[in-house]
C-alpha cells in the first residue's frame, strides 16, 4: 500500500483542487484548515546499571520540530481534503559511547539514527501525507497515519513521533457508536526516517546477528466504541499482522459519578493467537516467532486481561490496578526494535510488563497543584511490582517506580509553554533485562499559525 497510498493521496488531492477551486476558496477547504509547528527539546540520560550489554549508559539531547497541515474539506457530498506532517530533529548532544550498541546494529540509538560507524547523526528529517475522503460523517485516510486504538498505538516518547503507512476508515453516522478499520504496510521509527514492513518481538532483532529476521506487509485492524449510556462505554477491536498473530480486544470503559468524587473503571480483555506461517513449526524455523517460554518455537498463545480502578476527589488521583498475561507467548503488538507502544495498563516509562505468565499489581497518586492555586503544575508516581515470570529454573520478577513533573504555561505571552522531567526505576531478574535509572527533561512549545 505504501506505493500506490501516497500517489492516490495526492491524486484525490488534486482532484478535490481541480473540481473544486473556485468553491475551495471560499469555503471548509482553506476556511477550515489548520496549520502549527511545535518545538519539542528533548534530554534522555539511562543508566544501565548492571549486567554486560552494551551500552551501560545511554545519553542523547537534541531539538524536534514537527509541522502539522490539517486542511477542511471541500463542498459538496462527497468532500475532498489533505492532511501533512514534517518531521525535523538536530542533535545537540550525543557520542558513540552514549547511543552505539554493537548489538543493535541498523536501528540508531535512543534518539537519532546511527551513521554507518555507529555515531548519531546530526540530523534527520521525514514528511508524510495524508489524503483524505469525506462523505457525511464517514472518513477515508490514505497515506500516513497515526493511530491510537487498542490494537495498534504510535509512540510518541522520544524527540520524535512514530507513523504508520496505510488507510483507515472511521464512521460515526450511528449515533453513539464510532467503526474503524484499516490496513497498514509500514512503519517509521521515532528514530528513523525509513519506512520498514512490520513485526513483533522475536523477530525484531539485530539483522546482522541474530537468525532469519521476518516481517509483514499487512496488518488488518478493524473495530468499535459503543456508548451504551454517557457513563459506560463498550469496546470490540481485532487486529491480524499477517503470518504473525490475530488478536480479539475486549473493553469496558465505565465513569461514575459519587457523592465525593468520582470513580472510572477501565476494564481490557486481549486473546491472541498465531496466524499463517507463525502457526506452523517451519513458519517459526524460518523466522515468524514471537518471544515468549516454552512457546512451541515461538509460537503466538495469550490471553492478557487487566483491571484499573481511578479515584478522583478534587485535584487527587488515587489509581490501583492489576493485569495477568497468561498463555505461553508474551503479549503480542506491532514492535519494530526501534520505539513501541501497546494498549496495556502497564506500558510505563520504562518496562511494559508483558512476559509470559507475568502478574503486576500497580498503585499511583496525581495531583493537579490547580487546586491550590498553581494552574498548569501537575505531579504523579506510579509502582508496578510484576512476578510469576515463565523463567528456566524459577520464576522471575520486576518493579518499576516512575514519577512524573509537569509544567504548562496557562497565561500571557508564553502561554502553552511545558516543561516535564521525568523520572524512573527499574529493577529486574527477567532473562536479558538490566536495571536502569532514567531521566528525561522536556520543553515543548506549539504555536498556531491559523
Amino acid at each position: 500500500m505504501y506505493n500506490r497510498s501516497l500517489p492516490l493521496a495526492v491524486a484525490l488531492a488534486s482532484l478535490s483542487l481541480g473540481a473544486h477551486a473556485a468553491e475551495s476558496q471560499q469555503h471548509g477547504f482553506v476556511e477550515d484548515s489548520k496549520l502549527s509547528a511545535t518545538a519539542r527539546n528533548f534530554y534522555i540520560n539511562t543508566d544501565n546499571r548492571d549486567g554486560t550489554a552494551n551500552p551501560s549508559k545511554q545519553e542523547e539531547w537534541g531539538q524536534g520540530f514537527i509541522l502539522n497541515f490539517v486542511s477542511g474539506y471541500t463542498e459538496g457530498t462527497v468532500g475532498f481534503g489533505l492532511d501533512a506532517i514534517g518531521l525535523y530533529g538536530v542533535r545537540l548532544d550525543s557520542g558513540k559511547g552514549t547511543a552505539y550498541n554493537a548489538n543493535s546494529v541498523g536501528k540508531g540509538g535512543t534518539v537519532f539514527p546511527s551513521d554507518s560507524d555507529g555515531r548519531a547523526v546530526d540530523d534527520f528529517a521525514s514528511m508524510g501525507v495524508t489524503g483524505k475522503v469525506k462523505i457525511s460523517k464517514t472518513e477515508l485516510r490514505l497515506g500516513t497515519l497515526q493511530p491510537k486504538l487498542p490494537v495498534v498505538q504510535t509512540n510518541d516518547g522520544r524527540l520524535l513521533p512514530q507513523t504508520f503507512e496505510g488507510g483507515q476508515v472511521t464512521s460515526n453516522d450511528i449515533e453513539n457508536l464510532t467503526l474503524v478499520g484499516g490496513k497498514l504496510e509500514h512503519a517509521k521509527g521515532r528514530n528513523s526516517t525509513n519506512m520498514d514492513s512490520l513485526t513483533i518481538a522475536g523477530s525484531n532483532g539485530n539483522p546482522v546477528t541474530a537468525r532469519a529476521n521476518q516481517r509483514s506487509n499487512a496488518f488488518y485492524y478493524g473495530g468499535g466504541d459503543y456508548k451504551i449510556t454517557k457513563d459506560l462505554t463498550a469496546q470490540y477491536y481485532y487486529g491480524n499482522l499477517e503470518d504473525f498473530y490475530k488478536q480479539h480486544f475486549f473493553g469496558l470503559l465505565h465513569n461514575w459519578a459519587l457523592p465525593v468524587g468520582s470513580l472510572k473503571t477501565d476494564l481490557r480483555y486481549f486473546y491472541s493467537d498465531s496466524d499463517g506461517k507463525n502457526a506452523n513449526q517451519e513458519g517459526r524455523i524460518a523466522g515468524y516467532r514471537s518471544s515468549g517460554f516454552n512457546n512451541n518455537g515461538g509460537e503466538v498463545d495469550n490471553r492478557t486481561w487487566s483491571a484499573k480502578f481511578t479515584y478522583s476527589l478534587e485535584g487527587h488521583a488515587l489509581t490501583a490496578g492489576y493485569q495477568r498475561v497468561n498463555g505461553t507467548s508474551d503479549f503480542p503488538f506491532l514492535n519494530q526494535g526501534d520505539g513501541s507502544s501497546s494498549y496495556l495498563i502497564t506500558d510505563v516509562q520504562i518496562g511494559k510488563f508483558q512476559r509470559a505468565g507475568e502478574r503486576t499489581w500497580l498503585a499511583g497518586y496525581a495531583y493537579d497543584f490547580a487546586t491550590i492555586g498553581v494552574p498548569g503544575l501537575t505531579t504523579s508516581v506510579m509502582y508496578l511490582k510484576g512476578d510469576n515470570i515463565a523463567a528456566a529454573g524459577y520464576d522471575r520478577s520486576e518493579w518499576e517506580r516512575d514519577f512524573t513533573l509537569g509544567y504548562v504555561v496557562p497565561t500571557g505571552t508564553l502561554k502553552g509553554l511545558g516543561l516535564a522531567w521525568r523520572n524512573a526505576s527499574l529493577r529486574s531478574d527477567a532473562a536479558s533485562q538490566r536495571d536502569q535509572d532514567e531521566n528525561r527533561l522536556i520543553v515543548s512549545y506549539t504555536y498556531n499559525f491559523f
